[in-house]
């Protein structure tokens, strides 16, 4: 049976292993180049502190010579500081290219990690333990140092195991009980500097989420958007107050680790001393005894001091590997994350053409939430149709959306896409059939014209047409810069900030660009009046054309044209119908909302 401790070292061994295996392929296929530096790094540092080593003894015995012999002295100056001024140039301009590496991994690991968190499914961006395990991946990939973090600390392993070869030869010979002491100090050194790094990585875990909650009140300080609600509500006081609360927990936090590593600390000077007495005394008594010269006396002390500081390079370096890797797995671990949804890979057709969708029986609730927001509801939409959802906040009707477009899966009974479970269909594929609007869309602080195409190569006039079909191109004409305008000022002084109701049609351009088969607007035109509402909807259901289109509104001016409109109440359709049919129901819900906003359509 394992014990605790055979446990703990094979689960580090399982996550050395991993990270290892998941980040060096990674640095291979971004640049190749660096590991031939780092190979090169290794030999010739490895090599420096031989240079005097070998040739410092020489040239003290030769000063202390009875008689000096002036030319071989200086040989000997002129060889030393020749050959480490030649070594030490080069070995520096290759570190100089080594460094250069850590900005451009951390960077492209910042890369992935955002690249990763626009994949993963929707639903774990609203998932306590995925968001945790993204913040440990960005102070995993920091902490660690990233691939080169990781890198270097393995090549500084190679280059120290090259030096104890070396050393160990010339210590065998003339002081062999300084390897005795030296290896028994390190061993102590050794266990301390493992106790040291558990500290590290037992903290390193709790910190994530006191930065993810400290990042999140300062990111609502500064950011500009909140701005009115801060002056008007008087929220500063709350939000300094806030993160004042999570920097006492960071320095309370800091200063719990530094007293638990206080006394280590302290063991492992004590031990340093220790070993640099114990390395004068021994190499001391063998100069008086006069088995070894003064020349010979300065090759051990330098010896004994670069082999101590190999074999610590090469045991604090595994366990610096081991730290590393601890949090460089956090980044693995989120690349790896499992997903939320099933996907299939069955094709979904032809993606432009007319589809039949099916909620049969569906039920929903958010994960951990323990309440059922959708309860058994069945509808069917035809290919082509109009359907209007309306109902109370909380009525379900936005969840109705995102079961739709798959962003979230529901926990019973089916969706369907033309008869077959939309969970068999390849997920990029299904995704491609929605243009979708929602209450809360949000626009890029890039060009009037890129928050159209978004990546897409276009003509300005493919653009223009959708500024026109939505009424905006006058307005973006009058822009500073027309369409090439920065949206927003982040990042341009000279970016427009346009008013509610124009970026909601600027969202719904962009919705049309991407001519979908079936469009979704959901309450996206909330900042406008009702007949500035009905007017977009009334445009937008004559670009829609043959399309499928779902609407979502409070208010009732949509619904008029609409071939259905289903009623959401308490988690469910309670009533489904034509506009005349739910009118006139008597005590009907639909009746009785649209008799309260009568007057703003009259």
């Amino acid at each position: 049976m394992l014990s605790l401790a055979d446990t703990n070292v094979k689960k580090e061994k399982g996550v050395v292993l991993k990270t290892l295996k998941y980040f060096f392929p990674v640095a291979w296929r971004f640049d190749k180049a660096y590991f031939i530096l780092s190979a090169l790094n290794v030999l010739i540092a490895a090599a420096l502190p031989f240079i005097d080593i070998f040739i410092l003894p020489l040239l003290i015995d030769a000063l202390c010579a009875e008689v000096r012999d002036i030319p071989q002295i200086i040989t000997y100056a002129a060889l030393m500081v020749g050959l480490d001024v030649i070594v030490g140039l080069i070995n520096s301009q290759i570190t100089i290219h080594l460094e250069k590496y850590e900005d451009k991994f951390l960077n492209f690991q910042a890369e992935q990690i955002a690249d990763r968190c626009m994949n993963i499914d929707f639903a774990l961006t609203e998932n306590k333990e995925c968001l945790d395990q993204i913040n440990k991946a960005r102070e995993g990939k920091d902490w660690s140092g990233g691939i080169h973090g990781i890198a270097k600390a393995f090549f500084q392993i190679i280059q120290n195991v090259l030096k104890i070869f070396g050393i160990v030869t010339v210590l065998a010979v003339s002081a062999p009980w300084l390897l005795l002491i030296i290896g028994a100090l390190l061993a102590v050194s050794t266990f301390i500097n493992a106790r040291k790094n558990r500290i590290e990585v037992k903290y390193f875990s709790d910190l994530a989420n006191i930065n993810r909650v400290l990042w999140y009140v300062t990111h609502e300080i500064e950011d500009f958007r909140f701005g009115k609600d801060v002056r008007l509500y008087g929220a500063a006081g709350t939000l300094i107050s806030r993160t004042q609360q999570q920097m006492d927990r960071l320095n309370s936090f800091f200063r719990k680790k530094a007293d638990e590593r206080y006394p280590l600390d302290v063991i492992d000077v004590a031990v340093g001393a220790l070993r640099d007495f114990g390395t004068y005394l021994y190499l001391g008594a063998l100069a008086i005894l006069g088995k070894i010269t003064i020349g010979v006396y300065s090759q051990l002390v330098a010896a004994g001091g670069t082999l101590n500081a190999s074999l610590q390079g090469v045991v604090f370096g595994a366990q610096d590997i081991v730290k590393r890797c601890n949090y460089g797995y956090e980044m693995v671990k989120l690349m790896e994350y499992p997903p939320m949804l099933e996907k299939g890979d069955k094709k979904v057709g032809d993606p432009g053409g007319g589809h039949e969708i099916e909620f049969r029986n569906v039920s929903f609730s958010y994960p951990n939430s323990g309440v059922q927001v959708l309860k058994n509801v069945s509808i069917t939409l035809k290919a082509g149709e109009r359907l209007s959802v309306v109902g109370l906040n909380g009525a379900g009707k936005t969840t109705f959306i995102k079961l739709l477009c798959r962003l979230y899966d529901c926990d019973e009974g089916e969706i369907l896409l033309d008869g077959v479970n939309i969970r068999d269909y390849d997920y990029e594929e299904y995704m491609k059939l929605f243009s979708v609007v929602f209450q809360d869309f949000r626009l890029l602080s890039f060009t009037a014209k890129d928050n159209i195409l978004l990546g897409k190569d276009d003509t300005d006039e493919a653009v223009d047409e959708m500024f026109r079909k939505v009424g905006l191109l006058d307005k973006v004409n009058t822009l500073p810069k027309g369409r090439d305008t920065m949206m927003f000022r982040q990042f341009d002084r000279d970016g427009v900030q346009l008013s509610g109701g124009e970026q909601q049609k600027l969202a719904i351009a962009r919705a049309l660009y991407k001519d979908a088969p079936v469009v979704i607007l959901d309450e996206p035109t909330a900042a406008l009046d009702p007949v500035a509402e009905y007017e977009i909807y009334c445009r937008f259901n004559e670009l829609v054309g043959g399309k499928t289109a779902v609407y979502i509104s409070h208010r009732l001016s949509s619904c008029r044209f609409c071939d259905r409109i289903a009623v959401f109440s308490e988690g469910t359709i309670k009533e489904l119908g034509t506009h005349e049919a739910l009118v006139h129901k008597e005590n009907g819900i639909y009746a009785e909302m649209f008799a309260a906003q009568a007057q703003y359509y009259v």
